[in-house]
């Protein structure tokens, strides 16, 4: 990164200081990726009942906000040299693109097996795999420059790295503020959820359904069911936590039994 600062000042190159933008927002993102798990290894406590495992969510919305608000000034730049095209020395320019290209696919092989099971590592991931293909788009600039001499190849370059970069960052932002919202996880079928509890024996009716992700791989469900037969409380609960265990891979569910009195007794102490 701070190769590519100085060289980018030196060359007079957009894409490169683009490129060292970003790298710059990784070493937060792995900062804030690093912060984040520490936090999620503490222990619960009574005023933390989950511990701090949301931590992973807000460094995800934190690294998303800070990567739209870098592109933004990207562009920004990009269009005021556009303007007035600035003098760019090509040879260097590829020098440094080389040396943070190395940098970049070390990184990303060093992310991408926890890619997959955190969204905090994810968003790591992504900033990384934006900054490899910056560098490939410099190293594209710089031979641009070199063979042709048109020095607006620079500002090109470095608004598309800005460019690539968001529907990504757009995807991690909706993601961390769906769970942030208590949404409902993508791969749960609420209806279908809702069926499953409905073909239990005895069950008349499900209310105060609900579920939500609390951090990466962990979610969590609570509803009420309503029994024709309150003595069947016992089995409906075992056939309940089965089937959210089963067919939604719910392990922390909560369950509140009761029958139609109860129902009714709930409804107008709500009221």
């Amino acid at each position: 990164m701070a190769v590519e600062i100085v060289g980018g000042l030196w060359t007079g190159s957009l894409a490169l200081l683009a490129d060292a933008a970003h790298m710059l927002t990784d070493a937060g993102g792995l900062a804030l990726a690093l912060i984040a798990i520490r936090f999620a290894e503490r222990p619960a406590t009574p005023q933390k009942t989950y511990g701090y495992v949301r931590m992973e969510v807000l460094s995800a919305l934190t690294n998303a906000v800070v990567l739209l608000l870098l592109t933004i000034y990207i562009f920004y730049e990009a269009y005021k040299r556009f303007q007035n095209p600035p003098e760019i020395l090509g040879g260097p320019m590829l020098a440094v693109a080389l040396v943070g290209l190395t940098v970049n696919l070390i990184s990303m092989k060093l992310l991408s097996a926890g890619s997959s099971e955190s969204l905090n590592v994810k968003g790591a991931y992504f900033e990384v795999l934006s900054d490899m293909l910056g560098s490939l788009g410099v190293i594209v600039a710089a031979g641009v420059v070199m063979v042709t001499g048109w020095t607006l190849a620079d500002p090109i370059i470095g608004a598309a790295i800005g460019l690539f970069i968001i529907p990504r960052t757009w995807i991690l932002l909706k993601q961390a503020i769906h769970i942030l919202m208590e949404g409902t996880p993508p791969e749960v079928d609420i209806s279908l959820l809702e069926r499953k509890l409905l073909d239990i024996p005895g069950v008349t009716a499900v209310h105060d359904l609900h579920v939500w992700t609390i951090t990466s791989g962990i979610d969590a469900m609570s509803c009420h069911l309503v029994l024709a037969d309150i003595n069947q409380a016992r089995a409906t609960l075992l056939s309940a936590n089965d089937a959210m265990k089963v067919g939604f891979g719910l392990t922390h569910a909560t369950i509140q039994i009761e029958d139609q009195s109860l129902r009714e007794a709930e409804g107008e102490l709500r009221l």
